[in-house]
């Protein structure tokens, strides 16, 4: 092999990537080649790195390299075929995903010259080799093949998944009819596992059968005597360990994605019969999935709502931890268990690899329904897990804790009971720490509330890093911080023009001179684009008194980058009291997430200025009939915040759509 490899014109050849020149595909494959049984998957990285999958290429020097990676592969002395298998479905799958225009001329050719090769591997004596092999296949016909000849299960299983995306992917009726006859007789004749593999490769072309199949799929899950079997069968290519059943459960209701109602009702069934079980890997997995469920269709959590209390008794931690976290996120719909919750405030029960306790799942939960039992301990057992350090070390796996922010913000009404804690913090841990401006936020949004902590806010000024947002902080506290007035002015930053903006506007609404703040913050606003928020916002406050400046900011408004264009439309309408011309620009956030944008965050900008100026277009209004009537959730995101943004989308959807 090694002359052959040498005639090859590696030099003349196109690489996939210039810091791997076809030169060191040679190189690659020659020391394969003498290492023999001694090479190892490292020993293969080189030709991945080569290949450049990730690229979107197949360039020229895979083509030549093609003959000499299949060799290698069913040479049955070398000690990396499964990897140089693995290559084989990757380049298969690449050349398969790229446009024509960059995979290179002479692949096609190339591959179809290895299709008895291929077919050799499908047959090869290893079962992990035929396992690996499967994406090999040369569609439907293939894998029948295999099928009747296979009689290891950890193939055999493969295999008949792979008969159901072959199907899925094939324009012939009568080929479908023969895969659908394969799985029907495994439906009747299979042992459990095999019949639940049945379904998931039958709903890969047909997905109706989940539902009809619903009863199976809830008794074999449920089996507890049938979850060591899972991982005794059930491998899939490129993985090198078995799936188990959680495994499994996840896989399949992924493909019930587009029933969701199909879905929820397979995995309430799943939670009750392991509930009653004492199941909780299995009542832990189901929870998981259902929660996916949440996180997209608000329906679900009418069904969800009860099971949920229901599991703040059970014995298992993870499973508690999970029930509680779904009745946070239920919010106030959840106020008939917060007895069971405050309960479980001082459960300290974990979840594996989930930050947090269960008490801190049922604190939340008692938070988002207003039961004052949370509050004691609130803001300290919010900060512990970042005492000492700049973050705290949080997986983002679900469930998770939530943002400090998103359990306090909405807490103004508790501000009495909450600011001793806060303040205490701000004073110990203030300069530097790492909530000292997400505090500064919350006392922002508690507003006049939060004046008793004016002391604290005031020490944060002299420090650049806290000082904006103290200011904004003191502002919002109103003229129970008129004193702090001078100590706003001096901390004016010299270099930093964006600072002197901020300093000016909040010393004027603190008692100064509002003719030298609106000259400053005007001048910024003319002097060339702005940048950020701030003049654009802070003009907005002057009301009329700002007219000199309404051209530039109707400019902004009209033509500005998008994120400042609510903002200016915000301002102008201050300025000129004309909500007309603010009205219909605001119209453009509006009517694309009824068609299906999911441009969130300026739409939601968007509701809270159309609320605030009071006037909405036809146009507006009739999209926002059609977005309240979605059934999903109306956010970016797929977790807690998910919920959150979608309550909050939809509050102002409302207070929109009530404007006369």
């Amino acid at each position: 092999m090694l002359d052959v490899l040498d005639e090859v014109p590696w030099e003349r050849l196109e690489s996939a990537l210039e810091s791997h020149p076809p030169e060191e595909m040679r190189r690659a494959l020659r020391s394969l080649v003498l290492k023999g049984g001694a090479a190892t998957e490292e020993d293969c990285y080189p030709l991945f790195d080569c290949c450049a999958l990730g690229t979107g290429r197949v360039t020229s020097v895979a083509t030549a390299a093609l003959p000499f990676v299949v060799a290698l592969a069913r040479d049955r002395e070398m000690g990396a075929r499964l990897t140089l298998v693995e290559l084989l479905t990757g380049l298969a799958e690449a050349a398969a995903q790229a446009g024509a225009e960059r995979v290179d001329a002479d692949w096609d050719d190339a591959w179809r010259r290895q299709r008895p090769a291929f077919r050799a591997l499908l047959a090869d004596p290893v079962p992990e080799v035929r396992r690996q092999a499967l994406p090999l296949a040369d569609g439907v016909g293939d894998l029948m093949e295999r099928w009747h000849a296979e009689t290891d299960p950890t193939v055999r299983l493969p295999v008949l998944l792979a008969l159901g995306e072959a199907a899925a992917g094939c324009a012939d009726a009568r080929t479908v009819d023969l895969v659908r006859g394969v799985l029907d007789e495994v439906l009747r004749t299979g042992g459990p596992v095999m019949r639940v593999a049945a379904v998931r490769a039958w709903a890969a072309f047909d997905p109706q059968v989940a539902v009809r199949e619903l009863d199976l799929l809830v008794d074999v899950f449920s089996d507890r005597a049938v979850r060591p079997r899972f991982e005794a069968v059930w491998f899939v290519p490129d993985i090198e360990v078995p799936l188990n059943r959680e495994d499994v459960l996840s896989w399949l209701t992924h493909r019930l994605e587009h029933a969701p109602r199909t879905a929820l009702a397979f995995l309430t069934r799943l939670i009750d019969a392991a509930h009653r079980s004492g199941d909780a890997p299995l009542c832990r997995e189901a929870l998981d999935e259902a929660w996916q469920l949440l996180v997209v269709h608000p329906s679900t959590a009418e069904t969800l709502l009860p099971l949920a209390g229901a599991l703040l008794a059970d014995a298992d931690d993870g499973v508690r931890y999970r029930a509680a976290h779904l009745l946070a996120v239920l919010g106030a719909r959840s106020a008939p268990y917060a007895d069971e919750l405050a309960a479980l405030l001082d459960d300290a029960g974990e979840a594996g690899f989930l930050e947090g306790t269960v008490g801190d799942h049922a604190r939340w939960a008692l938070t988002r329904i207003g039961d004052p039992r949370a509050l004691p301990g609130l803001v300290e057992r919010l900060h512990a897990p970042y005492q000492g350090q700049y973050s705290r070390a949080y997986s983002m796996a679900e469930p998770r804790l939530p943002e400090v922010e998103d359990v306090l913000l909405p807490l103004g009404a508790h501000a009495e009971v909450l600011l001793p804690a806060l303040r205490e913090l701000l004073r110990t841990d203030g300069v530097g720490g790492a909530l000292t401006n997400c505090f500064l936020q919350v006392l922002t949004a508690w507003g006049r509330a939060s004046a008793p902590a004016l002391p604290e806010v005031v020490a944060l000024l002299g420090d650049a890093r806290h000082s904006l947002h103290a200011v904004r902080a003191l502002v919002a506290m109103g003229p129970a911080a008129a004193s702090a007035e001078p100590a706003v002015r001096r901390c004016t930053v010299l270099d930093w023009p964006g600072n002197h903006q901020t300093v000016a506007w909040a010393a004027w609404r603190l008692g100064g001179d509002r003719d030298a703040a609106l000259r400053l913050i005007g001048e910024a606003m003319l002097a060339e684009a702005p940048h950020g928020y701030g003049p654009v916002e802070l003009l907005g406050d002057f009301g009329p008194a700002a007219a000199p400046y309404a051209d530039r900011v109707r400019h902004v408004m009209e033509h500005g980058e998008r994120y400042l264009r609510s903002r200016a439309a915000v301002a102008l309408w201050s300025i000129t009291g004309d909500p007309g011309p603010s009205a219909a620009v605001l119209e453009e956030y509006v009517l694309p997430v009824a068609d299906g944008d999911d441009s969130y965050g300026f739409f939601l900008d968007a509701l809270r200025a159309l609320a605030r100026i009071g006037e909405v277009t036809p146009g507006a209004r009739e999209a926002l009939l059609r977005v309240r009537a979605s059934g999903r959730r109306l956010a970016s995101y797929r977790d807690y915040r998910a919920i959150l943004q979608d309550e909050e989308i939809r509050s102002a959807i409302d207070d929109v759509l009530a404007l006369p």
